[in-house]
């Protein structure tokens, strides 16, 4: 399917998927540790802030539907990091495992490199070996797990950093 996706820029049109996706990971999976599940106003005005300063929303549409979205932002807020982004990256469900998320990652990465970023950071569930793997081919680094810094659905979660040094 990854050859038959258009990556683009996310408009208003993209928000009820994005809303759709961020909710089912928010509910179903341990790709982000929030238990709070959103509104529409709340991904329209996360996409405005995101876009407002410079940083990507992009989309993956597969036969006119969005079944995936990446972005990034802001690694830490001191200015010591001003260089250094994190990424996220969710696909619908029934999407998972076809290479949306290789194909997205990899335009996030090439708008980083566009944007003179210079590390791009990705913390991923520990035990999300597909993500870690997807991270690895694309020239990722494991460089730390944090232990049970995060819990969701009655256990303690580790997270593991990876980073890619873009130049």
């Amino acid at each position: 399917m990854a050859k038959e996706l258009d990556i683009r820029d996310a408009g208003e049109a993209d928000l009820e998927a994005i809303l759709s996706i961020y909710n089912d990971a928010v509910r179903d999976t341990t790709a982000i540790f929030n238990e709070v599940i959103v509104d529409l106003d709340n991904r329209r005005q996360w996409m405005a802030e995101r876009q407002g300063r410079g940083y990507p929303v992009i989309v993956a549409v597969h036969e006119g539907r969005t079944v995936g979205y990446a972005s990034y932002g802001d690694w830490r807020p001191h200015d010591g990091y001003r260089h250094t982004r994190e990424h996220s990256i969710y696909v619908e469900k029934s999407c998972r495992g076809l290479g949306i998320g290789k194909t997205l990652l990899a335009a996030l990465i090439e708008r980083a490199r566009e944007a003179k970023v210079h590390v791009l950071v990705g913390c991923i569930e520990a035990s999300n070996e597909g993500s870690i793997i997807l991270h690895e081919r694309l020239g990722f680094r494991h460089v730390g797990t944090f232990r049970e810094v995060g819990r969701k659905f009655d256990r303690w979660l580790d997270l593991a950093c990876l980073e890619l040094v873009l130049d």
